[in-house]
Formats: structure tokens, C-alpha cells, sequence
């Protein structure tokens, strides 16, 4: 049991992470407005690249990278590829707050997939919680009302599929090796924006490469502290300072991109944002094995591996 203290530093350490991950999505959006999303995606998967392979290094399990699930984890490479590249997209061509607002979902599909993935049972308040976050992103989104955009459905795209991937990880994770986890979607988006690249590439000035590799460091820096906070404090705790988010991107629109935050999207972020901490606090009350959220690492990975990955591969370095 984790004291108030542990808890503490869990949650500063937690807000902290998703600052920098909130400044890495701003570094996205201002690089989106010269560039195409998949150049963007394969010259920072090509920074992180180095990055991860030397934590790799202390790699020191036995085995080989064929993976022990081959059909999940094409999966789960596929998903995180295509979850990747929409949450580039949408963040290149929506306001800031109005994209975390529908990746916030992502909670509440990770508690819908889990059912049939998972085998999960999933009773009527965390049920009914998910009706009501995904009338939130209707909300948003706003169906009817104003046209719906190829960014909308990049964004929802992104929750969809960074779930599927997150509740993949939670079912074969245990069984597969964390490398294999970690290095297929990296891989996997080198060769499939490298393959794009010739068709959307534009010529970088060094001070957009540097730029990338602050991304690079952003995004390697919040792996480490959202790891760290895991590991400080307890999971109900940890787990929602990722709503931090909308704070830091109310603020970076506003004060780099001139972005307003619409009432609509502060409605549907507070219905979506109330319905996922209420499927935490359901979570936290619920058995060990009926924990699919506050268990699951829910950012999309693109040129750094997802948390929940890494943080089984550190546990295998310690057997």
C-alpha cells in the first residue's frame, strides 16, 4: 500500500509528464503547419530510434524476436501505427483542446474492447459511464451541427485504435517479450512512412530538425516520468493527471496558436472527463482482474514506445 507521500510525489511526478507530453503535441502542431504528418512521424521515429536501442542494450532475456502471438501483435503494430499517425494529423489540423477532448475517450473504449478481448464484464455504472463520455464526444464533435472533419475522424481514429493496441498489450503482455512489443511498431512506422516519404517530403532547415529531436527528448523524458510515477504511487492516482492535458492545451493554443476554447468542447471534455474517472474510482473498487484502464498506458505511441511495454520489459530486467 502506497503512503499519502508515495501518492504525492506520484501525481506531481504524473502532471509533470504530461506537461512535457502536452509540450511534445504543441512541437507536433507547429512542425504540422510545414510539413506532412507522415514526414513528421518517420524523421522522429528516426531521432527516438537511438534513444530506445540503448536501453535495449541491457536487454538481458533470452530469446529471439519472433514473436510468441504473431496475429496480435500485427495487430497491435498495425493499431499503433494507424493510432500514431492520426493523433499527428489531427493535432497538425485541430485546436489543441478540441483533440485531447476526443482522445480522452480512449479510457472509455479500452473498458468497452475489454469485454470481448479481455472476457471482462463490464456492469451498468462503468457500462453507463461510457454512454455517457462517448455522448461527450458527440458533444465535440457536434454531428449535424458543424461539419465533420478529416481531423475529427483522425482523432477518433486515434482513440480507437491506441485502445485496441493498450488492451492488446494487457492480453498478451505477460507471454510475449516486452522487445517485441517495443520494437515492431517502431519498425513498423519506419518502413511504412519511409515508404510514404518520397510522395509528401519537403525539405527541413535545421532549426525544424532541431525541433524533432526536442520531440524526440520530450517524448523520452515523459516516458520516464509517467514509469516513474507508476512505480511511486498507485495507479488510481496516477492515472488521471492525463486529463492535465487540456489544461496545458487551452494554454499553448491560446498563447501560440490564438485558439479559443469553444463551449462545446469544454462541455463534451467535462462529460468525457467525468466519465473516465468515474470507470477509475469503479476500477479502484473492482477486483485485481477487472482493471482494464488504470492498468493499461493509454497514450498513442509513435516514436517512442507506449509505457505499458517498457515498464514490462524493466520488470523483466529485475528477474
Amino acid at each position: 500500500m502506497m503512503d499519502g507521500k508515495s501518492n504525492l510525489r506520484a501525481a506531481v511526478t504524473a502532471l509533470t509528464a504530461f506537461l512535457v507530453y502536452s509540450t511534445h503535441d504543441t512541437v507536433v502542431k507547429v512542425l504540422g503547419s510545414f510539413y506532412h504528418p507522415m514526414q513528421i512521424v518517420f524523421f522522429s521515429v528516426c531521432f527516438a530510434m537511438p534513444l530506445v536501442t540503448v536501453m535495449l542494450m541491457r536487454d538481458r532475456t533470452d530469446g529471439n524476436l519472433i514473436p510468441r502471438h504473431p496475429w496480435w501483435t500485427l495487430l497491435r503494430t498495425f493499431s499503433s501505427v494507424v493510432a500514431g499517425v492520426s493523433a499527428f494529423y489531427a493535432f497538425t489540423v485541430l485546436p489543441l483542446a478540441q483533440t485531447y477532448a476526443i482522445l480522452f475517450a480512449t479510457p472509455l473504449l479500452i473498458t468497452l474492447l475489454a469485454i470481448p478481448i479481455l472476457g471482462e464484464r463490464v456492469g451498468p455504472h462503468r457500462g453507463g459511464a461510457i454512454v455517457v463520455g462517448l455522448l461527450g464526444v458527440m458533444i465535440v464533435i457536434q454531428p449535424g451541427a458543424e461539419p465533420l472533419t478529416t481531423g475529427h475522424l483522425a482523432a477518433l481514429a486515434s482513440a480507437v485504435f491506441g485502445s485496441l493496441g493498450a488492451i492488446i498489450v494487457r492480453k498478451i503482455g505477460r507471454e510475449e517479450r516486452s522487445v517485441v512489443l517495443l520494437l515492431y511498431p517502431m519498425m513498423a512506422n519506419f518502413i511504412v512512412m519511409g515508404c510514404a516519404l518520397p510522395f509528401v517530403y519537403k525539405p527541413m532547415p535545421i532549426e525544424h530538425l532541431g525541433l524533432l529531436g526536442m520531440m524526440a527528448a520530450l517524448s523520452f523524458g515523459g516516458m520516464l516520468l509517467t514509469i516513474s510515477a507508476y512505480r511511486m504511487g498507485e495507479a488510481v492516482i496516477v492515472a488521471p493527471m492525463q486529463y492535465s492535458q487540456i489544461i496545458w492545451a487551452t494554454l499553448f493554443g491560446f498563447l501560440i496558436f490564438k485558439e479559443t476554447l469553444k463551449m462545446n468542447t469544454l462541455l463534451g471534455a467535462t462529460v468525457i472527463v467525468a466519465s473516465g474517472l468515474y470507470i477509475v474510482l469503479r476500477e479502484d473498487r473492482g477486483s485485481s482482474t477487472e482493471k482494464p484502464v488504470t492498468r493499461s498506458r493509454w497514450r498513442a505511441e509513435v516514436s517512442m514506445p507506449r509505457v505499458g511495454p517498457m515498464m514490462l520489459w524493466q520488470k523483466q530486467q529485475k528477474r
